[in-house]
């Protein structure tokens, strides 16, 4: 079975209803065993104290906030070679939770910045594209609002899209690209030098794989009300 076939909104339906339940209940037990072992059942660091144990919350949040916009990017890119309703639609449902995402790391890590750098905000490469990222959401959301034809909104928001994925690629790399900033490397690598200790790195992984979860619960359900009122629109100008 070829993934193009869910492209047909028919089969996007049955198919996300059935996997829907499975994945709140994955969703929920990864989340919620990962948040209690993370924030109490491990220790403080010695540096950060406490506040280290908001990386359980920044670091998913800032994770998911570059990649959905990464999945908007390929969805856009379909819709605008293959014109599949259903890729443009879910570009469009993702958006709302990507802002979101966006503006929860930017929160998250500025309360971690006050402990450790000792500033809510500095213009730091990495916290500069993560902010010009939030204004390309907001942007695409808005311009998504602002056009009644569909097929004319999908094409201008894609072509929005895959501009601003430049800033989805800085933020993921600024820190390399850029020897400067205040900001630290990436806490999870394939090279296991680099990462945070185990203690952390653990219940992290866990709490990364919920927060995956989730987004891909959010999105399934958004991108059903989407089509949902895809259908409701098409069938009032019928009546018409």
């Amino acid at each position: 079975m070829s993934i193009w076939e869910f492209a047909n909104p028919v089969r996007f339906m049955r198919l996300s209803g059935r996997l829907l339940p499975y994945l709140v209940v994955l969703t929920v037990v990864s989340l919620v065993t990962g948040l209690i072992w993370g924030f109490f059942f491990t220790p403080d660091d010695r540096a950060q104290g406490a506040a280290v144990k908001i990386l359980f919350v920044h670091v998913p949040f800032a994770f998911l906030a570059i990649n959905i916009y990464f999945m908007m990017f390929v969805t856009s890119l379909i819709w605008l070679i293959r014109r599949h309703h259903v890729s443009a639609l879910a570009a469009k449902a993702a958006a709302p939770i990507g802002a979101v995402f966006t503006l929860a790391a930017i929160i998250s890590g500025a309360l971690w910045g006050s402990t450790t750098w000792g500033t809510y905000w500095q213009w730091d490469p990495k916290l500069t594209s993560f902010l010009i990222m939030l204004i390309f959401y907001i942007g695409y959301i808005a311009l998504w609002d602002s056009i009644d034809e569909p097929d004319k909104a999908a094409d201008l928001t894609s072509i929005l899209c895959l501009i601003g994925s430049v800033f989805a690629i800085v933020s993921r790399y600024a820190v390399n690209i850029w020897n400067q900033g205040i900001h630290q490397g990436a806490s999870l690598s394939i090279d296991r030098e680099e990462h945070v200790s185990n203690v952390y790195w653990l219940p992290l992984m866990l709490i990364m794989v919920g927060a995956f979860l989730l987004f891909l619960v959010l999105l399934l359900l958004r991108t059903r009300t989407e089509i949902r009122k895809r259908r409701i629109t098409a069938l009032q100008a019928r009546e018409l």
